[in-house]
């Protein structure tokens, strides 16, 4: 007793240390309604595991390790506060106190921590852990009872009226713990009934969690027949919402097993959850930055190198060299950082007369990706339906791979594989940015019918075939050919379109195939000597490191790009009926940010501006044929870059693309000389 006695001493002190005093005091003043009496009033106490223990070694043990008991001790200190400072009158015993403490954290040892890839499924007591995972899944909210007044049958008994039998939910309990019609008086031994009119309902939310290594599986980068297996997170009233699909987690809970005959189901009650990312090499390696110094005296060289010596277990340097840099700038551009409420999308549609090699060139570059999904055709695309299967009887929503991937790349492959109303969905999310997704009332327990929409924050990769798109593979210009299968609606819907034409026709071919057939007799033997050789994981830290850079737009870079957009608006529509959306002037934007972002500088300059509106126009004149505005079909790599006078001759090149832009901003934008200033 004395035990007892000192432990809630010490709550006492360690509420009135925290401030959890003056905060009961606060939360009490919201319950002196007269109008409002119910069986039990609920109050949230936070917790700082080492503060407690500073106090008293031995409650921050309780803490710890019993959570229910040292939830009994803070709920007598509160009970005998309000009943002392006579903060609610129309409580009455202590029963009608609900106390729900609230971690901020656990000390970072093994013991308090539970690996989803390894959950134990034994008994083990119930205390909180730490956990990490991906949301895969997650119901819509329903309502649980928090707590409920149960009367003795036997009228002579005391306890056939008042607050003597109050039940609340306690961690991995489940509805019928709560409420039933077979308790008895803990006094007389009689029958309980419930007072059903005092009965608390609060919101409750079911979650899939699965394990981050999940992601590599999604991305098909390990070949494996291991399985992951989701744990059940419940969700319980201010918790609720607090996820979503697609993000990471870290969630502090108590794991339960919960008995429902004649299954036993494991099950964690959540306490807190934070948005989590796993610590990325934000690092550039040395090799990198010896490339940065030997470069710093053109604001084009770093990238190009960058572009012209990846994947180079795909490809061989100087093939491809436009899509590697559209690929880095959508890898750089994507961010995890939930707390940034726009995610700069950038969408590829690769169009081909080799889908293989380009095939092969994303699936590497995926595994650059901090989210990365590779969808299959025959896969869920966007979200589907099924019924919960714990007891609560509402629709639980299962992510597609496009919202498994948020904040980071969902790659879908070929287009040509996919049915008319696929491709209509994907045209749909892309230009909306959300997926509608229906569900029946009658069928999942509801009386109406809801339709919920779900944001989609990632980016698209796709290619298609060339013989496909144009039906003539030789085709010289895309924009005035027969599209084929793929609607022009879809094409305009994806941010950037690429065209994968190598001119030097054969010598293409057979360097190709001189390189396959070297990486299959020598895979460990460097082929290019000429070539900077960087590692797969020098290009992930970069990329990495790039992706969390902030950088701000320079004066001559908005106004080039705004110029731009004026410019190529007015002629496109005056001479094709094209009508230039607000969305173009996001892409050039978005593409501007993520050169400078790769060029490792924190401040976009007009030579990163210049560098998006030759993949802009590139991608419109393929759309909708040429403009005004002439230039290469590969002009963002004009020439050979194998040697020091190549990467010379690329910038004397861009440098005259960069004056023929600013001619045309001129012609064609009226009073674009009053805020550029020609060179």
């Amino acid at each position: 007793m004395a035990d007892i006695v000192s432990l809630k001493e010490s709550v006492l002190v360690y509420l009135d240390r925290s401030g959890g005093l003056q905060k009961l005091v606060e939360d009490c003043k919201s319950f002196n309604d007269p109008q409002q009496v119910e069986a039990m009033y609920r109050f949230c106490i936070v917790v700082n595991p080492s503060d407690v223990i500073e106090v008293d070694p031995e409650l921050g043990d309780c803490v710890l390790h019993d959570p229910l008991r040292a939830t009994a001790l803070f709920q007598s200190v509160c009970f005998l506060t309000i009943k002392t400072l006579s903060l609610v009158e129309k409580i009455h015993t202590e029963s009608q106190v609900n106390i729900i403490l609230r971690f901020t954290y656990l000390p970072p040892f093994p013991e308090y921590t539970l690996d989803l890839c390894s959950y134990p499924r034994v008994f083990s007591p119930m205390r909180p852990v730490s956990m990490e995972g991906l949301v895969i899944a997650m119901t819509r909210v329903t309502k649980y009872t928090q707590g409920a007044r149960f009367l003795c049958t036997n009228d002579d008994c005391p306890c056939s009226t008042g607050f003597h039998h109050i039940r609340v939910h306690a961690p991995g309990a489940t509805e019928s713990a709560t409420v039933r019609n077979d308790f008895t008086c803990m006094i007389c031994n009689s029958q309980l009934k419930e007072d059903v009119k005092f009965r608390v309902l609060g919101d409750k939310q079911l979650v899939e969690l699965i394990h981050v290594k999940a992601q590599n599986v999604l991305a098909a980068q390990q070949q494996s027949t291991l399985r992951y297996q989701s744990v059940t997170l419940f969700l319980r009233d201010e918790l609720c919402n607090s996820m979503r699909i697609g993000r990471l987690y870290r969630v502090l809970g108590i794991p339960a097993h919960v008995h429902q005959w004649p299954n036993i189901t494991c099950s964690v009650e959540a306490n807190s959850v934070q948005l989590w990312e796993p610590e990325y090499p934000h690092k550039v390696s040395a090799s990198f930055q010896d490339l940065f110094k030997a470069t710093s005296s053109s604001p084009w060289r770093f990238s190009a190198i960058l572009a012209h010596c990846f994947g180079l277990n795909v490809a061989p340097p100087g093939l491809y060299n436009t899509l590697k840099l559209a690929v880095l700038l959508s890898l750089v551009q994507s961010s995890t950082d939930a707390k940034d409420k726009i995610f700069h999308n950038l969408d590829l549609l690769v169009v081909t007369t080799d889908t293989l090699i380009v095939h092969r060139l994303m699936a590497y570059s995926l595994s650059l990706a901090c989210h990365g999904v590779r969808h299959h055709s025959s896969g869920e695309m966007f979200a589907s339906l099924s019924r919960d299967e714990h007891g609560a009887g509402t629709a639980n929503i299962h992510a597609g791979s496009a919202l498994l991937a948020t904040g980071g790349i969902c790659m879908l492959g070929e287009l040509g594989c996919y049915r008319k109303d696929k491709l209509d969905a994907i045209q749909s999310v892309l230009e909306s940015r959300t997926v509608s997704l229906f569900i029946p009332g009658k069928k999942y327990g509801e009386d109406a019918d809801q339709q919920l929409s779900l944001p989609v924050e990632c980016s698209f990769w796709a290619l298609t075939e060339l013989s496909r798109w144009s039906g003539r593979a030789d085709s010289a210009i895309l924009g005035i050919a027969d599209i084929g299968p793929i609607a022009i609606q879809l094409v305009d819907a994806f941010g950037l379109l690429i065209q994968c034409k190598e001119m030097i026709g054969e010598q293409a071919l057979l360097a190709q195939v001189n390189h396959t057939l070297l990486q299959a007799v020598k895979p460990e033997q460097p082929q290019y000597t000429s070539c900077w050789n960087f590692s797969t994981e020098e290009y992930t830290e970069l990329v990495a490191h790039a992706r969390n850079l902030q950088v701000d737009l320079s004066p001559g870079a908005e106004k080039l790009i705004h110029g731009y957009y004026m410019a190529s608006r007015r002629v496109r529509t005056q001479s094709q009926g094209v009508k230039i959306s607000v969305a173009s002037i996001e892409l050039l934007v978005s593409l501007a940010e993520a050169h400078c972002k790769l060029c490792l500088r924190t401040q976009v300059l007009e030579e990163d501006a210049v560098i998006a509106v030759l993949l802009c126009e590139n991608s419109e004149t393929l759309k909708h044929g040429t403009s005004a505005l002439v230039i290469p079909p590969d002009s963002v790599f004009p020439c050979d870059l194998g040697d020091i006078d190549g990467l010379h001759r690329r910038d004397v090149m861009l440098d005259n693309l960069h004056q023929n832009i600013l001619h045309f901003i001129y012609t064609y934008a009226p009073g674009a000389d009053t805020y550029i200033t020609e060179e």
